[in-house]
This record gives C-alpha cells, sequence and structure tokens, in this order.
C-alpha cells in the first residue's frame, strides 16, 4: 500500500494568506486531490517506467490537431503530431517531416520535400504506414472542410492551391506573398492525420489520435486523467543520434484548482508547473523574482519572454468625452509605475512595457518614449484637459476578476495625477462578446501571438479588422498604417518589413488607442530531478529531450 503524507500546517498557512470566498478552497478537496494523485502517479510507476507528470486545469476538448485552438490541447496534441516544419526556442523555423523547402522569388510558391523514415504510430487501423505527401494534401483538405468546422481553417486564408506533387514533394501556392506563413505552417492545426483513422474514428478521432510524435496515446479519462507512451518509431534523434524521446511515458492530470496543483508540486508528484498564480507566488518567490532559499536545492526555475502583450485598450468610437480626448488617454500611458507594478503584483515576472504592442523577442519591438512613466507630464496633460472641458475627467475601467489587482493598482497611481477612476468587474464571457460588440469604452485585454511575427498584433489596428468581424477591438483607424500594412505584407526583405513594423507602431502608440501595461513572461518550475526541458516564446511544452532521474523512493 502506498501511503501519500500531506503537509497539513503546510497547506493550512498558505490558505489563510488568501479569503477562503475568493479562491474557494476546500480543505479536504485539495487533500483527497493531492492523495488520489498520488495513487495515480504510483499506478503509473509500478512498471518501472519513466514518466513526466504535469498537470491541466482545465479538461482537454480535443487530440485532434484540427481542433487544437486553447494551450492545453495544443501541450497535449504537441507531444502526438508533427508537420511540414517546426519552430525552435528561438522561434527559428526548422524542418520537420519536410526535410527542405524552396520558397520562389515571387514568395507565392513553396516546394517541400519531405523525409522518407517518418511513419504513423501503428494502431487498430494499420501497421507501420509510411507518411506520403498526399497526406498533407488530405490534413489540409479536411482542414477547410465546412462541414468539419475546424477554428484553424483560417491558417489558409493566404492560400490559392496546394497539392502532392509525388510521394515525397508537397506544393503550396498563396494568392500573393505573405512573409510569416511558413511560421503558420508550424501551428498544430498543420499538423499530418491518417485518412484511414478520419474513416474509421469518425469524431471519434479527439479520443483516438494517431499521429506521428514522440509519443503515442495510451488512454484518456477526461477530467481525470491522460496517458502517452513513447514512440519507439520516432523519426528524429539527438545530436549524438539517439532516439528521441528519452522518458517512457507522459501522465497528465486536471486539477482544476491551483493552489492544490502548487502543493502537488511541493510534494513532488508533478513535475512541471507553468504560471505564476497569487494562491502562490509569495511562498515560492521573494518579491524580486527569485526563488526562496527553502525552494533552492529542490526546485529549478525557467524563466523567458513570453509572447504576450497585456495593455488597456481604449473604444475609439465611443461617445464619451475622456475615452474620445487624446490628451487623457497620453496622460493614462504615463501616469502608471509599470516598474513597480511589475514587483508588486507580479514578483518580478514580466516586462514593464516601455516599448509598443510588439513585445520582447519579436522583431518590430523598440522602446518608446510614448510610454515612459511621467507622472509631471501626465498631471499637465489632465490640467490641460480640465481647463479646455470645465470637468474633472472620469474612466471606468472593465476587467475581470484574475486582473481586478492589476486594475486596482492603476485606479491608485491615475488619482494621483489627477484622474478619477472606476473599475467594473464582470465575467470573462461577458467581457469578450461586450468588447467586440463595442459595449466597453476602456477595458483591460491581452494579446497572445497565434504565430510568431509582428504582423500578429499590428492586425489588431488594421481598420479591414475592426470588430466584431476581426480584431481590432479599438476601432483604430488610420489610413498610412493601413497602407504600410499591406507594403509590409507585399516585401520579402526582413529589414525592410521591420523597419515598416516599427513605424506602425509608432503610429499606434502616438495615437494611444492602447495603454501597453506589459509584456509577460513564461516561467517553468521543474524538479530538480528533471533536465532537458527547454524555454520558448510560444510557451509550447516540448517532452522529446526531457530526461528525468529515477529516486529510489520512486521504484
Amino acid at each position: 500500500m502506498y501511503i501519500y503524507r500531506v503537509n497539513l500546517r503546510q497547506l493550512s498557512k498558505m490558505m489563510k494568506q488568501r479569503p477562503l470566498v475568493r479562491y474557494r478552497l476546500n480543505l479536504l478537496t485539495c487533500i483527497l486531490t493531492i492523495i488520489l494523485l498520488g495513487c495515480q502517479s504510483r499506478i503509473e510507476e509500478d512498471d518501472q517506467k519513466v514518466v513526466f507528470r504535469y498537470n491541466e486545469h482545465k479538461n482537454i476538448g480535443s487530440l485532434d490537431p484540427a481542433f487544437a485552438k486553447d494551450l492545453a490541447d495544443i501541450q497535449a496534441v504537441n507531444q502526438l503530431f508533427n508537420g511540414l516544419v517546426e519552430l525552435d526556442d528561438s522561434l527559428q523555423i526548422k524542418p520537420c517531416i519536410a526535410k527542405s523547402w524552396e520558397i520562389s522569388e515571387d514568395g507565392k510558391t513553396y516546394l517541400f520535400t519531405l523525409r522518407n523514415d517518418v511513419y504513423f504510430h501503428d494502431n487498430e487501423v494499420f501497421k507501420s504506414r509510411k507518411v506520403i505527401a498526399s497526406d498533407f494534401e488530405y490534413s489540409f483538405n479536411r482542414l477547410l472542410d465546412p462541414s468539419l468546422s475546424a477554428p484553424g481553417s483560417w491558417v489558409f486564408d493566404q492560400v490559392s492551391s496546394f497539392k502532392a506533387v509525388d510521394n515525397h514533394t508537397f506544393e503550396i501556392n498563396l494568392r500573393q506573398a505573405f512573409p510569416p506563413f511558413l511560421s503558420i505552417l508550424g501551428m498544430k492545426y498543420c499538423s499530418v492525420v491518417p485518412h484511414e483513422a478520419i474513416a474509421y474514428y469518425g469524431t471519434d478521432f479527439r479520443n483516438n489520435p494517431i499521429g506521428t510524435g514522440p509519443f503515442m496515446f495510451k488512454r484518456w479519462e477526461e477530467n481525470l486523467k491522460l496517458v502517452f507512451v513513447k514512440n519507439p518509431n520516432y523519426f528524429q534523434k539527438d545530436s549524438n543520434g539517439q532516439p528521441l524521446p528519452y522518458v517512457d511515458a507522459v501522465a497528465v492530470t486536471f486539477i482544476p484548482d491551483k493552489l492544490s496543483e502548487f502543493l502537488a508540486f511541493s510534494q513532488g508528484k508533478i513535475d512541471f508547473l507553468t504560471g505564476l498564480d497569487a494562491s502562490f507566488k509569495d511562498d515560492l518567490l521573494t518579491a524580486n523574482g527569485s526563488l526562496k532559499d527553502k525552494y533552492q536545492n529542490k526546485v529549478k526555475m525557467l524563466k523567458g519572454p513570453y509572447l504576450n502583450t497585456e495593455y488597456l485598450a481604449f473604444y475609439m468610437d465611443s461617445e464619451v468625452p475622456e475615452v474620445q480626448s487624446k490628451l487623457i488617454r497620453t496622460a493614462m500611458n504615463h501616469g502608471i509605475d509599470k516598474v513597480k507594478m511589475m514587483a508588486y503584483l507580479r514578483n518580478g515576472i514580466g516586462k514593464p512595457a516601455e516599448g509598443g504592442m510588439i513585445p520582447m523577442g519579436l522583431p518590430g519591438y523598440r522602446i518608446s518614449e510614448q510610454v515612459t512613466y511621467n507622472p509631471e507630464l501626465a498631471r499637465l496633460l489632465i490640467s490641460q484637459y480640465k481647463n479646455e472641458s470645465g470637468k474633472s475627467p472620469k474612466i471606468i475601467i472593465t476587467t475581470t476578476d484574475n486582473y481586478l489587482s492589476f486594475c486596482e493598482y492603476i485606479q491608485r497611481e491615475l488619482s494621483d495625477v489627477g484622474l478619477e477612476i472606476s473599475i467594473s468587474v464582470t465575467p470573462a464571457a461577458t467581457l469578450k462578446t461586450a468588447k467586440a460588440n463595442g459595449k466597453l469604452d476602456v477595458f483591460r485585454a491581452s494579446w497572445v501571438a497565434d504565430y510568431p511575427d509582428a504582423e500578429n498584433y499590428l492586425s489588431l489596428f488594421l481598420s479591414s479588422n475592426f470588430a466584431p468581424r476581426g480584431p481590432n477591438y479599438t476601432h483604430f483607424n488610420s489610413k498610412l498604417f493601413d497602407d504600410w500594412y499591406h507594403e509590409s505584407q507585399q516585401t520579402t526583405d526582413f529589414k525592410v518589413r521591420t523597419l515598416l513594423y516599427q513605424k506602425m507602431d509608432s503610429i499606434v502608440m502616438e495615437a494611444a488607442p492602447v495603454i501597453p501595461l506589459f509584456y509577460d513572461e513564461v516561467v517553468r518550475f521543474i524538479q530538480s530531478d528533471v533536465d532537458g526541458l527547454g524555454m520558448n516564446p510560444t510557451n509550447l511544452l516540448d517532452l522529446r529531450t526531457v530526461k528525468k532521474i529515477k529516486k529510489m523512493s520512486e521504484n
């Protein structure tokens, strides 16, 4: 019998740090969850296999790459499937199933040459079936099938045609040059799937996935446990010629509560923790973002840029005078001490926004004087507004409960420069609908890149993308911006495109339809016996090169 020891003193102490009503924590639920996790982990390791264990806070919706929209789905699908290309940890495009490619001089035609040693996972439908070019033709056509209603069909918006030239050659033709296209092909939507399995399983392919990835599907008990096992025929090897992956299996649990997850991690029952939640950040980190002494020998912390910009947005078509006023928007940009905000609210995780919407880590990022902290200037601008309008300015910021502390901080900061701020808290789903339909004057938002190109952020300000038909939630409108945007998509010269990106970002910052608050960072905590887990700005979990020292206590 395996006995799992729960540190009740530690659990009680941590629960007292936050109101029970806010976090909805139940002591008995936490204990039972962790005991169950310990038992499940023991079951997975009874066969002496090396298992990498991690947790997802919500249930995975599908293991079909055509529906890999949310990060939880993407993380799981990434272990099972491959595409033509992939991105390394520096966001450089690397060969995957395509060993090489050629791009025509006009940037419209891509010709991929495939490897001849890639096989789909063995399964009950077929055995040892090699991937050929027609499999990509099938997979891409499936993604475009209206009856499937796949959320990733947009990745082919720029594509006019694609075809298998022969078994090892695949051709894609674009309507016009689109430099970010190779990055888009690295998304999990573009993974190859076998037509035989789709025909056999139908919609049940979501829970009977067959891919080419480093791990193969074993079982899935929704909301409880997901297990993958090592693919013995995986085509990629390390630099020494050793087959990947190294670990024997991956076990995913679904503990919804982040404090319970942290307690499981602190007890060594899961190997990996990502993100920083208020329920445990002060127990784990110092105020400057370093591991506390008690974790120094137990935990390794990895930190790096994340392609996520957090910001305040103004609806430019608002009838509220303060929102229409560039004086007020600019004053707010200069009136928030973002360095202090990150230290107080994020323990130093994340970088205060000193540039525009393009985050650190992407070509096009640059420091901007238009967003520097300058409370004296903010007071002058607000005083000028009062003199011109004859009234004291008031702003209402709409946010969700998760970001209430940030908005309360902004409220205090701006009150010091003479601006009255009220805060409206609404559910995330309500906020999403309201901002898409122009019902919010000022709101907190964030933008996580779908693919690593600054175009992803600048598309938020293209006039043809006005919400609700596109992601321009501010209804920012500039003909010069639009012209430069379209010019940037026509050029294949990287330096010219980067310069245009910077010029577009400057236009946005000058008009101030948004206030960038901070550029998020990926923060990962791993057990001391885990090695080889990398970092990347998309927070994609890649377990191919992970190694784990098997402890004697687990045998």
